[in-house]
C-alpha cells in the first residue's frame, strides 16, 4: 500500500531537513568564533566532564603554583635573617676574642666592646623577628608581632609556637615547610644568643653587680660557637628546603604544559578541519535550497485559482 503523500507533508519534510542543516551550521559557526569544539554540554557530555575534570586540576595546579611563591618568600626571608645573623655573631665573636686580651685592653675600651656587644646583641633580636607580609618567620604560627621580645630585665621572651609548623602545600600530597623555630636558631629563653652577649658585655664592666649574670670571655667564645653552629644548622635546612620549593616549581610548571594539552584536546576546535566543514555545509544548504524549490512546486489548488 502506497501511503499518502501531501503537499503540506513534503513542506514539513523540506523545512525540516533545511532547518537541520542550518542548525548544523550555526553549530559550525559558532565552533569557528569561539575556537572549542564544546561550547555546551550537549555537544559531548563525555568530553565535558573531561574538561570539567581537567580545568578542576589547573586550578590546584595555579594554587599550588601560588604557594610555591609564598613559600620561597618564607624561606628566602628565613634565609636573609640567618645569614645576617652569622656576620653580627662573627663580629661579636672578634670582639670576645679582643676582650680576652684583658692585660692589652683600658677600661674604655672594654666598655667600647662591651656597647657594640649590646648593640649586636638587639641587631640580632630585629632579625630573630624578621617578617614576611606580616608574618614572623621565626614563630611559628603564631601571629605574634615579635618573635622575640626583651623583658627589660636582661631576659627574653619567646612568643612563638615552636611545635606548630607554616607549611605550604606545594603538590596534591606533598607540603614544604617554610618557617624555622626562633629557639632552635636564636636560643631559648635563659640561653638566647642575645642573653649570651649582653652577658659578655657585663662580664667586661668594672662594678657589675654580683646579681647580673656574666660571661667571661672565654665562657662566651664556647656559648658563641654553639650559637653559630646552630645557625649553619638551619641554614643547611633551609638551603634543602629552598630545592625541594624549586623542585616543585619545575614539576608545577611541567604539569602546567601537560594539562593545558589535554583540555586543548578535549575542547579545542581543529580550525582548519571545522572551516572545510561549514564550506561543505554550506554547499549542501545552498543545494537543499534549489532542490526544495525545485521540488515543491505548485499545487493543484494554483491551478484552480
Amino acid at each position: 500500500m502506497i501511503g499518502r503523500v501531501t503537499q503540506q507533508g513534503l513542506q514539513f519534510s523540506a523545512l525540516r531537513n533545511l532547518q537541520q542543516n542550518l542548525g548544523r551550521m550555526s553549530d559550525l559557526q559558532l565552533q569557528l568564533s569561539s575556537g572549542k569544539v564544546i561550547t555546551k554540554a550537549s555537544d559531548d557530555p563525555a568530553g565535558m566532564v573531561d574538561a570539567m575534570r581537567i580545568r578542576s586540576d589547573r586550578r590546584a595546579n595555579t594554587q599550588h603554583a601560588r604557594n610555591v611563591q609564598d613559600g620561597v618568600g618564607w624561606l628566602t626571608t628565613v634565609d636573609s635573617a640567618v645569614n645576617t645573623s652569622l656576620s653580627l655573631l662573627r663580629r661579636a665573636r672578634d670582639l670576645t676574642v679582643q676582650a680576652g686580651n684583658s692585660g692589652a685592653l683600658s677600661d674604655s675600651a672594654r666598655e667600647a666592646i662591651a656597647i657594640e656587644l649590646e648593640q649586636t646583641a638587639e641587631a640580632l633580636r630585629e632579625q630573630a623577628n624578621a617578617q614576611y607580609l606580616g608574618r614572623s618567620v621565626f614563630a611559628g604560627t603564631s601571629n605574634a608581632g615579635e618573635a622575640f621580645t626583651n623583658n627589660g630585665d636582661g631576659t627574653y621572651a619567646f612568643n612563638g609556637t615552636p611545635g606548630a609548623a607554616v607549611e605550604r602545600r606545594v603538590a596534591d600530597n606533598t607540603a614544604a615547610r617554610v618557617d624555622s623555630v626562633g629557639t632552635a636558631v636564636f636560643g631559648v629563653p635563659g640561653d638566647t644568643v642575645f642573653e649570651t652577649l649582653n652577658m659578655i658585655a657585663a662580664g667586661l664592666r668594672s662594678g657589675t653587680p654580683p646579681t647580673v649574670p656574666t660571661l667571661t670571655a672565654s665562657a662566651g667564645l664556647d656559648a658563641i660557637d654553639n650559637h653559630m653552629n646552630a645557625m649553619l644548622k638551619e641554614v643547611a635546612s633551609v638551603g634543602a628546603r629552598t630545592n625541594q620549593i624549586e623542585n616543585a616549581r619545575e614539576a608545577i610548571a611541567d604539569r602546567k604544559v601537560m594539562l593545558d594539552s589535554q583540555l586543548s584536546d578535549v575542547e579545542d576546535a581543529d580550525l582548519a578541519a571545522t572551516i572545510v566543514e561549514l564550506q561543505m555545509q554550506e554547499v549542501a544548504y545552498a543545494s537543499a535550497l534549489n532542490a526544495t524549490s525545485r521540488a515543491l512546486q505548485p499545487s493543484l489548488l494554483d491551478f484552480l485559482r
